[in-house]
């Protein structure tokens, strides 16, 4: 019997288009997870967002990226305005994404906290935010950089200096997108980017040369120098690196100052890049730019690794959802299109693709909502799971956002070469994958940070374990890899040159780990089989997607991932 619930209504062996369906509550590992992770009060929510987001938001996707953004440095009179336009699509996913709170809700969301008398997070509220945020990376990916950095601003902010977050909370977890150069206090809504990196020093931030001057005994000071990657210039404030007198620093830089008058803050131009084609990226000057220091001098990374830890999250958020658009495109096709007398989705070559694709997928669902809860839970108080965030963020981060370019281009070859047509969407999602791969943090300095991380704070590998465990007796496959995983960890400071093997490793097994409690038998089974033997020193992982073990239920793995619920 076929799995195919509805024929081609098209001609010439076309399947319908793909839209008008509600995107959260097809997706069944999403839903799940949402339930399961904390954030169940707000399934109707989700529901409702994931109607709205297939039918206008979509054609809004294809415009800002069929019209990507100009820079335009001088007005008519010759002036310096070093102004960013978008095409208006791009405004109105803004403004939507700001309204539904992807840019707040996870600090917006306030319940009392009986303790200690103040606000506190609703339980729930980043998971809630992280479902949001990657129905919308579904419709549009490059959107979400401005709205990633502004949520992550908010914690920094309050972890470093809390008189600056208390001053600019309210606009920056505003729902009101407000768009143009206007000192902030005119504003009804501000967005926050950040600029970091420098030619001479990439990664190395300790090697950036922008100076910092303080200008009285106050936090001001005045900052000079280039940045040769500063993430959405179009933004209100900047969270900016340079080196004060006493070392490294962080400041809060914004657009216009007070007054009105132009801060020293200059765009030179914008990038040209591979992917995120709708969202502005630039090198940027600065001359004497008015900023306000963040934290303590010399301790700028610890004030800027607080917004990093959750652009990071974000990171693989966007992954997942990416891979989610993808296979929904590559089985939607595969049910309607037939190719030697039988629909591809009942032939079990490409049952086998599909299924393994959809396996990707779901492990990468299931891990960035368990990331989503730990960032809950550590708000609230909670040693253990603030541990298990700090590391597995980073394991997460590296091996689900290594995996999204493979993952695209095979999804792209199961739709054939429809796939490799712009209008399919698809070569979207395979140029903007390797961006989540590299931006916060390369595969290198991600698996650096993990050993890092093993070898000066143990609590982290203790509550990485006590995950792992939680799965104890459930898969022998499972045991056995996690037993060899607490040997290798055992010296972290030998492990540097096999470092992408052994976060590889840990990743796969938090993955299964996580599909063992929660997913169905058919799915955690086929994972297992197919990821677990590279951790014992069996057939390598990740190498070519549809190579499933014979057994594999995939037939029931695809009817489990498939968007069945198409009406339009």
């Amino acid at each position: 019997m076929s799995m195919a619930t509805v024929t081609s209504g098209g001609t010439a062996n076309q399947p319908p288009p793909l839209a008008g369906y509600d995107l959260f509550e097809a997706d069944r590992p999403l839903a799940e997870a949402l339930e399961r992770e904390g954030g169940a009060w707000a399934r109707e929510r989700c529901s409702a967002f994931g109607t709205l987001l297939t039918r206008e938001p979509l054609e809004w996707g294809r415009l800002a990226n069929e019209h990507p953004p100009v820079l335009r440095t001088h007005d008519r009179f010759g002036e310096r305005i070093d102004e960013v336009e978008f095409h208006p699509a791009w405004h109105e996913l803004m403004r939507l994404s700001l309204a539904s709170g992807l840019h707040s809700l996870s600090w917006s969301e306030q319940r009392p906290r009986a303790a200690e008398g103040g606000p506190t997070s609703r339980p729930g509220a980043h998971v809630a935010r992280a479902a949001l945020f990657m129905l919308m990376s579904q419709v549009e990916a490059g959107h979400g950089c401005p709205v990633s950095m502004t949520h992550a601003a908010v914690p920094a902010l309050r972890a470093a200096a809390p008189a600056l977050a208390a001053e600019w909370e309210p606009l920056l977890t505003s729902p009101e997108y407000d768009f143009g150069l206007r000192p902030a206090a005119e504003k009804r809504g501000v967005l926050c980017g950040m600029a970091m990196t420098e030619r001479q020093g990439g990664s190395d931030v300790r090697a950036n040369t922008t100076t910092a001057r303080p200008i009285g005994d106050g936090d001001e000071y005045e900052l000079d120098g280039e940045k040769w990657f500063c993430s959405a210039p179009m933004c209100d404030a900047f969270m900016v690196l340079a080196q004060a007198p006493g070392g490294l620093s962080c400041f809060l830089v914004p657009r216009v100052l007070p007054d009105g008058a132009r801060n020293g803050f200059r765009i030179e131009r914008l990038k040209d890049k591979l992917g995120d084609r709708s969202n502005a990226s630039s090198e940027i000057a600065l001359d004497r730019a008015w900023g306000r220091l963040v934290g303590e001098e010399g301790r700028g990374v610890r004030a800027i690794v607080e917004m990093v830890v959750h652009t990071r999250l974000d990171c693989v958020l966007g992954t997942a959802a990416g891979m989610r658009q993808a296979v929904e495109q590559a089985t939607h096709h595969a049910a309607h299109r037939t190719a030697f007398g039988r629909l591809l989705v009942d032939q079990p070559l490409m049952q086998n693709v599909l299924a393994d694709l959809c396996l990707e997928s779901e492990a990468a669902t299931a891990t960035a909502l368990r990331l989503a809860r730990a960032y809950d839970r550590r708000a609230a108080g909670d040693e253990r799971e603030a541990a298990f965030a700090r590391i597995a963020t980073a394991i997460a981060k590296f091996w689900i956002c290594k995996r999204g370019p493979g993952h695209a281009a095979e999804a792209l070859e199961c739709v054939g070469g429809n796939g490799y047509v712009e209008e399919s969407g698809l070569p979207r999602v395979y140029r903007q994958q390797p961006l989540l791969s590299i931006w916060e943090g390369s595969g290198n300095v991600v698996c650096l940070d993990v050993l890092r991380a093993a070898r000066r704070e143990p609590e982290t590998v203790e509550a990485l374990f006590a995950e792992l465990r939680e799965a104890a007796g459930a898969d022998p496959r499972l045991d056995a890899a996690v037993e060899g995983l607490e040997r290798e960890l055992a010296r972290p400071e030998k492990l540097e040159p096999r470092a992408r093997l052994v976060v590889e490793c840990l990743a796969l097994a938090l993955q299964a780990s996580l599909l063992v409690r929660h997913a169905p038998p058919e799915v955690a089974d086929a994972f297992c089989a197919a990821r677990l033997p590279s951790l014992s020193g069996g057939v390598p992982a990740g190498l070519v997607y549809g190579t499933l073990p014979g057994g594999a239920e995939t037939r029931l793995i695809i009817q489990r991932n498939r968007p069945i619920t198409v009406v339009g």
